[in-house]
């Protein structure tokens, strides 16, 4: 039994979604950001196609490139988007920078519970822990939050740490001591194979970076 990855590049800033699911069909769907038709249409068609329900929506944070498809899944499956309440102001300040940055952006409704520090989610058969990536203070934002599956040795990172690179903090709520703090005392503790599925660009591990990468060794 294992938990099955497939990765969509979206919209103008080449943020990663991510949709995850299961042998039983159940699925997840992480940080959309599906912003044109053609991307809404891959996303949805490719959830058609292999039977998967999908039980949550999960942002990891709330800057735009995350979640200009939330209002999709919403209207397509009554999905409320779940983070972490601290993300609740960058999420209602994108209605007024959108436009001023030239990007159409969809309001979607949020829940009336959030997700907490600690603790895990489930789908399916499978379960998800949330690691709180910037610790108690702003990092790259305030309640930044990463999915890690400690059965396959996997992290669903946001924009907390990249192949070669870190996430900016020169964006609403960004903080980069806080950013760096959050990657050693909570990201680099984990197993060094573990795969880290960034926000952006491609895959790497956790030994990899400890390693090579320039802003911040292990």
């Amino acid at each position: 039994m294992s938990i099955h990855i497939k990765t969509f590049v979206c919209n103008p800033y080449q943020e990663n979604t991510y949709v995850l699911y299961d042998e039983t069909g159940s699925g997840v769907i992480i940080d959309p950001g599906m912003y044109d038709s053609a991307e809404g249409t891959e996303v949805l068609t490719f959830i058609k196609d292999n039977n998967i329900h999908l039980e949550l929506l999960l942002n990891t944070h709330c800057h735009i490139d995350h979640v200009l498809g939330n209002k999709l899944i919403y209207d397509t499956y009554t999905l409320l988007p779940n983070f972490n309440e601290k993300e609740i102001p960058l999420y209602a300040e994108i209605q007024s920078y959108a436009p001023q940055m030239g990007i159409r952006y969809e309001v979607s409704p949020i829940s009336e519970t959030f997700l907490p520090e600690s603790g895990s989610i489930e789908f399916g058969n499978h379960s998800l822990e949330l690691i709180f990536a910037p610790g108690h203070s702003p990092g790259h934002s305030p309640g930044h939050l990463c999915f890690y599956n400690k059965d396959q040795g996997f992290l669903i990172g946001g924009d907390v740490l990249f192949k070669g690179s870190i996430g900016r903090t020169d964006l609403p709520g960004g903080d980069h001591d806080q950013l760096i703090q959050s990657i050693v005392k909570n990201v680099y503790v984990l197993p060094d194979e573990t795969i880290v599925y960034p926000g952006h660009g491609p895959a790497t591990t956790v030994g990899q970076e400890k390693r090579t990468n320039p802003f911040v060794r292990g």
